[in-house]
Parts: C-alpha cells; structure tokens; sequence
C-alpha cells in the first residue's frame, strides 16, 4: 500500500502496473480491494456508477434467492414458498452433498413448484460419478444448471461430465484465480459455462476480462455476488455490464450480509436486482458502526512509514 501515496488515482492502468505480480503471485482478493477502490474513485469523479463506465447493457438482472443448508426438506420447501411470494423465480440450494439426499430434494421441490428455477451447488464435494448421477437426475427434472460438482481443476472429469449431459454445468468459480488460467480452460472447452467474481479475479478490471473472455468463446459467465454488500456490488456492476451472465444470486439470510452499510441490495418484488442509482460502486459505508469491530488500525504517512494507531 505505500507505493499508492502520491499516484494518480485516475491512472488506473500505471497502478496496477506497479502492483503487478513479480516473483509470487499476488493474492488476488488484496488487488480487487485496490482495483476497486480505483473504480469507485473514477465513478464519483466522472458523475457515473461504474457499471456504465464499464459499458451499461442493462439496469437490472433477474436474482435466485441463495440458501443456506436446512436440516430438513420441508425447510426448503417453506424457503422456497416464501421466496416465490416476495417475487422471487429462482432458488439455488446449498444442500447436504449427499447425492441420494440432495436428489430426493431436487424431486419435492420440482414436485411442489413446477414453474420455479432450481439450481444445485454441492461445492466442490461429489466424485465423477456422483456428479453424472445427480446431473442426469437435475436434468430430467429440468434444473437450471448444476453448480460445482467436482473442484474446479478437475479438468478432464468436467470434460466429460459436460460431454454426457445437456443441463449446463457450473465450476463453483473459487479455484482458478488467475486471468490466463482461466483463459485457457475456456479455449480447451472444460466448460460450457465459466463462472467467477472480482475477488477470485483480483477486482473489476481483471473480471471484466473474464466476461470479455467467455463471452467471444459464446458461454455464459456467471459471476458470484453470494456475500456482504460490498464486493457484491461490484459484482452486480460486472454483471450490468453484460449479457452473458444471467442472475444475480441473492445470499440469504438478508441481514447476515448487511453489517455496517447504509445502503443495501435486495431483491424487488418483481424478482430483478437494480442498479445502484448512486455513482461509483454505489453504496456508502457506515464508518461508525465498521469503527465498533476494528481489530488493528494501521496509517502509513507521506513518508511512507507505517504505524499502529
């Protein structure tokens, strides 16, 4: 960070020169917050939110409300009831990663709600086998798509499973962190469809890439916004950006999420997320209740010396 004192905040492209890595990678989650930062600063400046500084292709995007895991199967059955009341079209489970278990679920909910949107995320957590089984089953049962069978470098194994099934398989979007990884995998058609966000990517500017990437090899990217206020914002200006991502994902509980902003995002009764109405990332923090869970505070001064507060 005290390379960044005295730099242009507009030269976005000199900065992220300077902090690119050398010898080691750089954590990816450490540039986003920079990269960020650097977009939310040009937005502000240029009266804009930065979904249009990227290249605005909408102002909303349709959300599937995103569970946690549920002891029982009526309790997903009552999530999945209340959602569709307050609007909602689609639900993605986070189940047991039990393939039996997590298909008698997939049956009852499509069973009780023959119109909604279903997907399945087992993160990470099935053998091929497994995942063949349970996709076939999603398919038949006309799934959205299947989200992280396998760990996503398990290459060959996806390969296959997309070559078995028509329902359109997701990686989780947590393991390959790198932009020509991720570039790669997509020209050797591991996947049929890619998925990712700014802080598995190392923020908007490498993201946007990831979509530009997917997009010119005609699969969709759909981009995670599963956690608190902030990085998922970011994500949501991804995704406004383009067509090739095709739901916001809506992490339940609302509040979990929610801690220390002043403006929140939530999902409207028509089902849609909306575009932040503020520039820059759109949305403002509540300094006074962040300061209440500080742990350390450090300042680096014009010297470039760094010091505990």
């Amino acid at each position: 960070l005290p390379i960044l004192i005295g730099l242009d905040p507009l030269d976005k492209d000199k900065i992220l020169h300077e902090l690119r890595p050398r010898v080691f990678p750089q954590p990816p989650g450490a540039l986003a917050v920079i990269d960020n930062a650097l977009w939310d600063i040009k937005g502000k400046i240029s009266n804009k939110p930065i979904y249009k500084l990227l290249g605005e292709k909408r102002n909303k995007i349709k959300s599937y409300a995103s569970t946690v895991m549920y002891e029982t199967i009526d309790e997903y059955m009552n999530v999945i009831d209340q959602k569709q009341k307050e609007g909602f079209s689609a639900v993605k489970f986070h189940t047991w990663c039990i393939p039996n278990k997590d298909i008698e679920l997939a049956k009852e909910a499509r069973k009780n709600f023959p119109n909604m949107s279903f997907m399945l995320d087992v993160e990470n957590n099935y053998d091929f086998e497994s995942s063949l089984k349970v996709a076939r089953e999603l398919e038949k049962l006309n799934f959205t798509w299947f989200e992280a069978p396998m760990i996503d470098y398990e290459f060959e194994n996806y390969k296959k499973l997309n070559e078995n099934v028509n329902i359109k398989i997701i990686p989780s979007g947590n393991w390959i962190m790198d932009l020509k990884i991720f570039e790669h995998v997509i020209k050797n058609k591991i996947w049929k469809s890619s998925r990712t966000d700014m802080a598995m990517m190392g923020g908007i500017s490498f993201t946007k890439k990831a979509l530009e990437i997917s997009e010119n090899a005609g699969i969709d990217c759909e981009i995670m916004s599963w956690g608190y206020t902030l990085p998922s914002v970011a994500n949501l200006h991804l995704m406004l950006s383009t067509n090739n991502c095709t739901f916001y994902e809506q992490p339940l509980p609302y509040e979990n999420f929610e801690f220390g902003m002043n403006d929140i995002l939530r999902t409207k009764n028509d089902g849609y997320m909306y575009a932040p109405k503020k520039n820059g990332l759109g949305v403002e923090i509540n300094w006074e209740i962040m300061k209440t869970k500080i742990i350390y505070s450090y300042k680096c001064d014009k010297d470039k010396k760094i010091k505990k507060i």
